[in-house]
C-alpha cells in the first residue's frame, strides 16, 4: 500500500532533524542568547533616544506656535 505523501514528508523531516542537523552546544546557545539580548537592549536604547529627540523637537515647534 502506498504511503500518504504527508506521512512520507513527516518521516523525512524527522530523519533530517535527527541525523543530519547539527545542533548548537549549550555554551554556543548561551553565547548567542546573550548577543541577542545585548543587541536588543542597544537597539531599544537607540529607538528611545530617537523618540526623545523627536518629542523634544515637537514640543519646541508647538511652543513656538503659541
Amino acid at each position: 500500500m502506498k504511503k500518504l505523501k504527508l506521512l512520507t514528508d513527516i518521516e523525512e523531516s524527522y530523519t533530517e532533524l535527527r541525523y543530519k542537523t547539527s545542533w548548537p552546544t549549550k555554551g554556543q546557545l548561551i553565547k548567542s542568547a546573550i548577543i541577542v539580548m545585548i543587541a536588543s537592549i542597544i537597539i531599544a536604547a537607540i529607538i528611545w533616544c530617537m523618540d526623545q529627540v523627536v518629542d523634544n523637537v515637537m514640543h519646541l515647534i508647538y511652543s513656538l506656535g503659541k
